[in-house]
């Protein structure tokens, strides 16, 4: 039999819901690549939006242009709020209190640590505190005034700050102008059981796993303290932030003013996430306390409560403003909500609804238009052009005027590879340059996001893969500022936290650093599977940029629970007319790799070969 000539045309995107044998004819492994008019490419790389480090894991991320053009971003972290403009970071967090300096301070010979007295201050370990004004050397040379985070705790009354220079001497109620300004609290990263003296009930004397008696601390719980989360929107040009369970906050961008800090809205009720409702200019708090809730009840997580339109600081219903609230039915939690096509779509952890406005005298009106769909973190949904794209527990669904699962070719590999007690740090974004949507999500060995899925709307496909090999990714805002897409995260688990610029043009590496991708078919019988097959020759066709090549491999096996042998690496580059080799067998898999510094792209690569016996 002479030699055949076959195309290696794969079907576009990923297919991972059954075996590597029975998804033949299609692609089914891979990192880093994309598909564009259904044929494989590697993802651009990545580079430092700016040298300055964070201060924490951010949790959401949001651009934005004032009234002057000027570009700004804003992220918050379980430490502290960022604003950022052009490539300049402000620590924009909010001072909740303040007192006057009046001998506070005392100091130690030879040690960096200053001990702060204030009374029922409230401050606990890695929380910040900013001095300012303060006019006196305190230990005969320790400048104080700044920015400075509590390391130890004495009793309610006194705290110590490290100030990383020693005292030259010991001294004692020292300071007597300026102010000590308590910034919002640290927050904990990832959720924290509940445990302790009064987490659990006492049962000494029952024979039960888990019985304890008086002074047992309890060792399980029900009670979770959950890990921050921020929610991050626009009022005209100024910002407007909510972290879980707090109260809004406002910062005023000024035309000639630098943003300093920002400024709590107290008359706003507490609540889990908000977002500003389109054209009729109400700010909407989700998962929050009713009017009529006393100051220590806790949040109502069904409650939906507005602010008088135009106006967040009011929020009290009357017949004078347009203030209000309304308790939807179907779930435990309000997840989250994202505007859409003169709408807003909310969703609780079991159900979507839409909310429009319809004016005086019920201001909104609220349809549930989908069951067992709900969300499976606050960010984890993004609206693409009117449609509305978003995970769930176990699936991936779009709103288009009705809920619609989506088929999605590699949903079993994500869900069982999918760490669930930090899906709420899911994180959903667009990228319009090539019309992807991206969801960031933890796999099960981490606590963070540290992988990707990427569906692309026009052509339905579906890739995974992880941007930082070792690190994470927690945020993701598309170029509709900037000229790239930006993400927060680390590329290792030792490394610093920085905002990103993601695949900027023509830039294939990583931080300075070559990147790898790599891209592996399912399997495919030679001929019908009937005869063995040799294969000798390989006839390339691809796209590289000047000096790129990728390793290409064969892997052959006789039966699809058979020894596999592979065959490889053959390099390929620009200058590649043909590969010759020798492999035999009845199913193959070919697998190409490149650790490159600039683009390569899968054309129509063809394999020759002919039959070799039946044995």
């Amino acid at each position: 039999m002479a030699s055949q000539l076959i195309k290696l045309d794969f079907a576009p995107g990923f297919h991972r819901e059954s075996t590597q044998y029975s998804e033949e004819g299609k692609w089914y492994d891979g990192n880093r690549v994309r598909f564009r008019q259904g044929k494989p490419e590697n993802l651009r790389g990545y580079q430092k939006f700016s040298d300055t480090d964070i201060n924490g894991i951010a949790r959401d991320l949001l651009t934005w242009t004032d009234n002057n053009s000027r570009p700004y971003q804003a992220f918050g972290t379980n430490i502290q709020l960022y604003t950022v403009q052009n490539e300049t970071f402000y620590d924009v967090t909010p001072i909740v209190s303040t007192v006057s300096v009046n001998g506070n301070f005392q100091t130690f010979t030879n040690s960096t640590l200053v001990k702060v007295s204030s009374n029922a201050h409230s401050v606990s370990v890695n929380d910040r505190i900013l001095f300012t004004d303060v006019n006196v050397s305190l230990g005969g040379n320790i400048n104080i005034n700044g920015t400075k985070t509590a390391v130890s705790i004495e009793g309610s009354n006194h705290f110590f700050v490290d100030v990383s220079v020693s005292a030259e001497s010991a001294s004692s109620n020292q300071g007597t102008t300026g102010s000590i300004n308590f910034l919002l609290d640290t927050q904990q990263s990832d959720d924290i059981q509940g445990l302790g003296y009064g987490a659990g009930v006492y049962n000494a004397g029952v024979t039960v796993v888990g019985a304890r008696g008086w002074n047992d601390a309890a060792s399980e719980s029900a009670i979770t303290f959950l890990a921050n989360q921020w929610t991050l929107d626009t009022w005209g040009e100024d910002l407007l932030a909510l972290r879980r369970g707090d109260n809004l906050l406002h910062l005023d961008i000024s035309l000639s003013v630098i943003p300093t800090r920002t400024v709590v809205v107290t008359a706003s009720p507490s609540a889990n996430t908000f977002l500003v409702s389109p054209n009729d200019r109400h700010v909407i708090c989700y998962g929050t306390k009713s009017f009529a809730a006393s100051a220590a009840a806790p949040i109502d997580n069904m409650v939906v409560r507005w602010s008088d339109q135009e106006d967040f600081t009011n929020w009290t219903p009357s017949i004078n403003t347009t203030s209000g609230e309304v308790v939807l039915t179907e779930g435990a939690k309000l997840v989250g909500a994202i505007r859409s096509r003169n709408a807003i779509n909310i969703w609780t952890d079991k159900a979507m609804y839409i909310q429009q406005f319809v004016g005086p005298p019920f201001i909104f009106s609220f349809t549930q238009v989908g069951s067992n769909c709900g969300l499976i973190g606050p960010h984890a949904a993004i609206d693409y052009d009117g449609v509305s794209y978003w995970m769930g527990q176990n699936n991936f669904f779009a709103y288009d005027g009705r809920v619609q699962t989506m088929p999605c070719t590699i949903r079993r590999k994500l869900f069982e590879d999918f760490n669930t007690t930090n899906q709420e740090k899911v994180y959903a974004g667009i990228n319009s340059e090539f019309k992807e949507i991206i969801w960031l999500y933890p796999l099960a060995n981490s606590s963070e996001p540290n992988a990707y899925v990427i569906y692309n709307i026009e052509e339905r496909t579906w890739v995974y893969g992880k941007l930082f090999e070792d690190g994470i990714v927690t945020t993701f805002q598309d170029r509709n500022v900037y000229r790239t897409t930006l993400m927060t995260g680390r590329t290792s688990a030792t490394d610093d936290l920085y905002v990103w610029s993601n695949e900027p043009e023509d830039v294939y590496t990583g931080d300075g650093k070559e990147l790898t991708s790599f891209l592996e078919s399912s399997e495919f019988d030679l001929d019908t599977g009937k005869q063995l097959m040799f294969i000798d020759k390989l006839i390339p066709d691809y796209t590289f940029d000047a000096g790129q090549q990728i390793n290409f491999f064969v892997t052959i096996k006789d039966y699809p629970a058979g020894t596999k042998k592979e065959k490889g690496p053959f390099v390929i580059g620009q200058n590649t007319d043909k590969v010759n080799m020798r492999a035999r067998g009845r199913a193959a898999t070919v697998k190409v790799s490149g650790t490159n510094t600039g683009g390569w792209r899968w054309g129509g690569v063809r394999m020759s070969m002919q039959a070799d016996g039946e044995r």
